[in-house]
């Protein structure tokens, strides 16, 4: 009974103690992120026909479906142009700021506002990566996903360095401006009634409100000590929630999908793969196709090898060596389909939920050679290298408004 209560101690230690997987959550975030801001980016020319007053699903048609179906989107409480540009831009600024980790926790919320928006708006615009990505967005707001490999973690260092030198730290400006637009924009949503399709995404957004605002009175009182543990192992305890549940979703996406194949025909004579390399919508590049299509000993691996993989993943858990080489294949094949079916942004939401299974030594050696590339390229052009550091020595998370 003393071995089950130590057990139990130590789990609910490291649940609460700290926020896991620091590497992974920052890998995820910048994944979904950048996914996200390159579809915008290559979509720009076509966005008005995409979600905007110019596509083919109208914004009556819109208001109709969302009355039904109750999801959030902003883009409906304006049908003007300027409106719309200007929900386009601040989903564009949002995810830069969230893949650069510049006030992850705002940004955070402003991705998600940005992602639901526009993927609520045309619902028939789409592919399974907008799907994961629209999952996703709303995962990350629970996540502490600056502690590394963010501007808030690198402002978080000069602060810390700065206090070990006995300076005085100057005050943080431009978090309590972002909280107080930010308020004043919800307030105003509210008081307008815009906020008329449910409840979920408008008690969130006010409920992320007040806690950054809670965090940063906290902060400012040096002598709080108890009430900032108590956020902390509330911050913990929802990071490490949030984190479970992106590697339950993307265990459940792979079983899900490689047991629905089982039950097809054509994955089960292995002839599967060979059709969508012969459809014009998928075949950016025939002539590539056509040589992946010519023998059908590699469409009959491809596709069992597809099935196997997806329905055995979540097995592997278990068994790290078996989990990194399933991953690498997972990864590989999602950069074929990428490349051959010509589905880019599809195949990075997959890649970036994949993510979060790499081991955490990976990562670190990744995050050191870019570290390593970044100070060579510093270096040339005159510039200062800052000196790495750990999520261990991370203070992002204990100033207002960050990650």
């Amino acid at each position: 009974m003393n071995g089950l209560s130590l057990t139990l101690s130590r789990g609910v230690a490291r649940v609460t103690e700290a926020a896991l997987g620091p590497y992974q959550s920052a890998v995820i975030r910048i994944g979904f992120a950048g996914t996200w801001l390159l579809f915008l980016l290559r979509e720009f020319p076509h966005r008005q026909e995409l979600y905007g007053p110019s596509g083919p699903w109208g914004w009556n048609l819109a208001k109709e479906l969302t009355a039904d179906n109750h999801a959030f989107t902003a883009l409906l409480w304006s049908d003007g142009r300027l409106w719309f540009e200007f929900c386009y831009m601040l989903a564009v600024l949002a995810a830069t700021a969230l893949m650069l980790g510049w006030r992850t926790r705002t940004a955070s919320l402003l991705f998600m506002v940005g992602v639901l928006s526009l993927q609520n708006r045309s619902v028939f615009v789409g592919d399974g990566g907008d799907n994961v990505l629209h999952l996703m967005s709303i995962y990350l707001v629970f996540t502490r996903c600056g502690q590394v490999w963010s501007l808030d973690a690198r402002r978080a260092a000069r602060v810390a360095a700065t206090r070990a030198r006995g300076e005085r730290v100057p005050a943080d400006r431009v978090g309590p401006v972002l909280w107080a637009v930010l308020g004043l924009a919800l307030g105003t949503a509210t008081l307008t009634g815009r906020f008329d399709n449910g409840w979920l995404i408008p008690a969130l957004l006010w409920t992320a409100w007040a806690v950054l605002g809670l965090w940063w009175a906290v902060g400012r009182r040096a002598a709080w000590h108890e009430p900032r543990a108590l956020l902390d192992v509330i911050a913990n305890v929802l990071h490490n929630g949030a984190l479970v549940v992106i590697m339950a979703e993307a265990c459940l996406i792979y079983a899900t999908a490689g047991w629905y194949k089982v039950q097809g025909s054509r994955w089960q004579d292995g002839t599967a793969v060979y059709y969508p390399l012969h459809l014009d919508y998928f075949s950016p590049w025939p002539g590539l196709a056509d040589l992946m299509s010519s023998s059908g000993t590699i469409m009959m691996i491809v596709a069992y090898g597809t099935v196997m993989v997806q329905v055995a993943f979540p097995f592997t858990l278990f068994n790290r060596r078996v989990k990194n080489v399933l991953l690498v294949l997972m990864m590989t094949e999602h950069a074929v389909i990428a490349v051959v079916l010509g589905l880019p942004f599809f195949s990075l939401a997959m890649i970036a939920a994949d993510a979060v299974f790499l081991p955490t030594s990976f990562l670190r050696r990744l995050g050191d050679l870019a570290a390593r590339a970044r100070g060579r390229l510093t270096r040339s052009t005159g510039g200062t290298v800052p000196a790495p550091r750990s999520p261990e020595d991370s203070t992002a998370d204990h100033v207002g408004f960050t990650a």
